[in-house]
């Protein structure tokens, strides 16, 4: 990967607690990035706005084929690292395997978790990790009216 934002998550580790040495906040986002819309960005620039440091995680490609269905992912994670990374809102990325980031968060312990407007602070899936090291939630990128199963379902249905 030639991202000079992406990391291993060990590697990401390291990298977080010298920011922290230096006094920076952290927040954390996560999730597919499939097919990026303006949803998306208004996520990541909301939740850049919580921290002086944004960590995404993206879904890896069997990640998202086992949330989303054998068609996904649309764009590999090569690509969507490529993607994400490009973001000026976004300081570092990583991938992660599992249904929920809750590994990832007790590793980095970032200060915010942030998800979108689908969300409530009651029902994300990571709040009791969240809450275990003292992290919190935050709840942002205004209104979901947009999601890439939305775009999907409207290119396949104008083909």
């Amino acid at each position: 990967m030639n991202s000079n934002k992406f990391f291993e998550i060990k590697t990401l580790k390291k990298k977080i607690i010298e920011e922290r040495k230096n006094h920076k906040t952290i927040a954390f986002a996560n999730g597919g990035f499939d097919l990026i819309h303006i949803g998306h960005i208004r996520y990541l620039k909301a939740a850049k706005k919580k921290a002086n440091i944004l960590i995404v995680a993206l879904n890896s490609d069997k990640s998202l084929r086992n949330l989303k269905g054998k068609n996904r992912a649309i764009i590999n994670e090569k690509g969507r690292i490529k993607i994400v990374s490009s973001f000026e809102c976004v300081d570092y990325v990583t991938l992660f395997n599992d249904k929920t980031v809750d590994k990832i968060l007790l590793m980095l312990k970032p200060d915010f978790h942030c998800k979108g407007s689908d969300y409530t602070k009651d029902t994300v899936p990571e709040k009791e990790t969240v809450k275990s090291y003292k992290g919190k939630i935050e709840i942002v990128g205004g209104e979901k009216i947009h999601s890439t199963s939305e775009i999907l379902k409207k290119i396949i249905n104008n083909s």
